[in-house]
Formats: structure tokens, C-alpha cells, sequence
């Protein structure tokens, strides 16, 4: 059992406010999943042609300046970059292929946790409670967010299992439910390759959407085609960088609500998540649809 939670921002008027607004409802899917939580924020965007990477090593004070420099003069581009517990965020001047290999070979032990222009990922092992305030999450700016709060049943709890789970450029996946063929899925994918770091159904599901848009499926079109690949009970957060999706499987057994007004859009996997959002009382509340596709989105850069 597991709690995801979003909420993407139609008014900007709001983007200051974003992980104030968001960090009570991560906090309420402590009930569904308090071995570990994560969550996947949309600002802080890097132009065109640059890169922004989340980092991860397990040390602490691991020295990420030195890092920066390295990648300043060994590719001869600017970087930018701030930590924030054990994660820090690079910004590159550069392309995500070479500054993706550029970290693989200097820095084998150091973990790519999202690539982009917009995402950082951010996630631990621990208390949702506790996660909110290692990384400052009240304090978070931004255009929309998905987080998850999980209670382990098919993988050890570490925070290489936690989620979200990247997907690709700017896109990540939170998953409520279990994934019957995922064993089988994961050889299969692993042979067009697509690596794994864990045990995790979830990331089976995030390698499968990262597979699907390699073949060159838009998001919808990889969206539907998991309904006829995936076996098992789901419900889908998926982040992008204009927005977010959300997709539950034909049996629709696993909870999930959503709420709309003019200024946002939210979704849970309980009501009570979001009972302190501003306006609340006067959203259009719903549950979604079995197999239905739902996209909430800005305009294509």
C-alpha cells in the first residue's frame, strides 16, 4: 500500500507557495506508506541547451564542488550547482548525453537521479514528514509536483526504491499497485536496453514509458499502450515538464481522487490530502476513470 499525491498550478500567482501547498499532502499518505517518500518538482528551468542533473551519493559531504570544477574544465562548460542534503543539482551547459556520461565515468559512485531542464527528484528512506523537512520542501518553488509516500511489499526498503522514478527527459512515474508480469517485462526490456538499478515493480513500469517513447510514441500513445502491456493493479502519476497525467488500470481497484478549480489541479489517493488546499470546498471533485488517460498541461515549448 502506497499514497501519491500532485498537484500542478494553473495560476502562477501560486508557484512561490507550491511546496507550502503541497508538503501537507505528502504528509497526509503517511498512513499508506511511511518506509520511505519522495517527490518530483517542475521550476527552476535551465535554457535550451543546457542540462539540469539531481545528483545523489550516499556521503553526506561528499565534495560536490570538486565535481563542478572537473566538469567545468573537462568539458569546457559553465556549471552551476547548490546542494541540498545529499542530493545536489547541476545545471550544465551542455547536452544530457555528455553530461550524463561525463558522470557515469568520473563519478561511478555518484547516482543520476533526474535529467532535464525543469525536474529535480528528490527522495529518502524514512517518515514523509521527516523528507519534507530534510529538504526544505516548504520552502520550494515551482509550476507542479508529484510526490509518493510507500509502504514496501515486493522490495527491500532502500532509497534506490523509493519514488518517483525517472523516465526519461523530464518525465517521472509514482505508482500505487503491483505489477503481476513485471519479472518477465524487466528481461525483456533489459534486452533493448534499458538498465535497472532495483527489485522495484514501479521501475519496471517507469523503464516500460521510457521504452515506449524511445519507439517514438508520444505520452498518450505510450500511456495506452501500457494498458495493453502492463499486468497487474495501478494507478499512474506521471510528471512532465509542461505537466502531469494520471492513469489508473481497467479495474481501477487501487484509490485514486482528483479536485479542480481555476487555480489548480490535484490528485490523491485519499480525499483527505486535499483538504488543505486553498479553495477546496468549491473544486469539482471526481474519481477517475477505469483505463482513461487523464493530461493536464502548459502550452509546448
Amino acid at each position: 500500500m502506497c499514497g501519491i499525491v500532485g498537484l500542478y498550478l494553473k495560476n502562477k500567482a501560486l508557484e512561490s507557495q507550491l511546496g507550502a501547498l503541497f508538503e501537507p499532502m505528502l504528509i497526509a499518505m503517511t498512513d499508506r506508506g511511511p518506509d520511505s517518500a519522495g517527490f518530483a518538482i517542475y521550476g527552476d528551468e535551465v535554457a535550451d541547451g543546457s542540462i539540469k542533473l539531481t545528483l545523489r551519493h550516499a556521503d553526506e559531504n561528499y565534495d560536490w564542488a570538486a565535481l563542478a570544477e572537473k566538469a567545468q574544465s573537462d568539458l569546457n562548460v559553465g556549471v552551476e550547482w547548490f546542494k541540498n542534503s545529499k542530493v545536489a543539482v547541476f545545471k550544465l551547459q551542455t547536452s544530457a548525453a555528455i553530461a550524463e556520461a561525463f558522470i557515469k565515468e568520473t563519478a561511478p559512485d555518484v547516482l543520476i537521479l533526474s535529467a532535464g531542464q525543469s525536474i529535480e527528484i528528490l527522495k529518502e528512506v524514512g517518515l514523509p514528514e521527516n523528507i519534507a523537512d530534510t529538504f526544505n520542501l516548504k520552502g520550494m518553488k515551482g509550476s507542479h509536483i508529484i510526490g509518493h509516500t510507500r509502504m514496501a511489499t515486493e522490495s527491500a526498503v532502500t532509497m534506490e526504491g523509493s519514488h518517483p522514478f525517472s523516465t526519461g527527459m523530464d518525465l517521472c512515474l509514482v505508482h500505487n499497485g503491483s505489477l503481476s508480469n513485471h519479472n518477465r517485462l524487466r528481461e525483456e526490456l533489459k534486452r533493448e536496453g534499458i538498465v535497472f538499478e532495483t527489485e522495484n515493480d514501479s521501475e519496471v513500469a517507469a523503464g516500460y514509458l521510457t521504452w515506449r517513447l524511445q519507439q517514438g510514441d508520444s505520452l498518450n500513445e505510450a500511456l495506452t499502450n501500457s494498458l495493453k502491456d502492463l499486468d497487474g493493479f495501478f494507478t499512474f502519476t506521471i510528471g512532465t515538464r509542461d505537466g502531469f497525467a494520471v492513469l489508473r488500470d481497467p479495474i481501477a481497484c487501487k484509490p485514486a481522487v482528483m479536485a479542480e478549480t481555476d487555480d489548480y489541479v490535484a490528485m490523491a489517493s485519499e480525499y483527505q490530502a486535499l483538504t488543505t488546499l486553498p479553495g477546496i470546498e468549491n473544486a469539482r471533485i471526481w474519481e477517475p476513470e477505469p483505463a482513461t488517460i487523464y493530461v493536464w498541461e502548459r502550452s509546448s515549448h
